[in-house]
């Protein structure tokens, strides 16, 4: 059974390595499509982090992550001892949006303050650029 979904997650989750988006995310949001699609059914156990960053030749805890901010929106549960499975009464349609604008907003401020910038800098870059798609 666990393999059939792990089959069935090698399939269809698509990565690009070469996006903006962090993997993670990535992740997180073509589970979360596949949950509202009925293609992985409530109650029905996902594999281990381990088996799903094989299968997707990530690193452990990049999978490791997407099922923790899942399970924080409560799209699916870990219970230690037995597995992750997909919950059984949906949450609301959560969106992701912080988790990316946050990760986004780091990688900025990493940039910024390799070029160095203070942190005065930084936030009048971001206050300039916010006036500048208002006009």
């Amino acid at each position: 059974m666990i393999q059939s979904v792990l089959s069935t997650l090698s399939r269809s989750i698509r990565l690009d390595f070469r996006s903006e988006v962090p993997l993670y995310l990535q992740i997180v949001e073509q589970l979360r499509a596949l949950i509202d699609r009925q293609v992985l059914q409530p109650g029905q156990q996902l594999p281990t982090v381990r088996a799903l960053a094989t299968e997707l030749r990530v690193n452990f805890n990049t999978v490791a992550r997407a099922y923790r901010v899942l399970d924080e929106a409560g799209v699916i549960s870990t219970q230690r001892g037995r597995g992750t499975f997909v919950s059984e009464i949906p949450p609301p349609a959560v969106s992701f949006q912080g988790e990316l604008l946050r990760s986004l907003a780091e990688r900025f401020v990493a940039q910024a303050q390799s070029l160095g910038a203070s942190e005065a800098e930084i936030r009048q870059a971001v206050d300039e650029a916010l006036r500048a798609t208002k006009a």
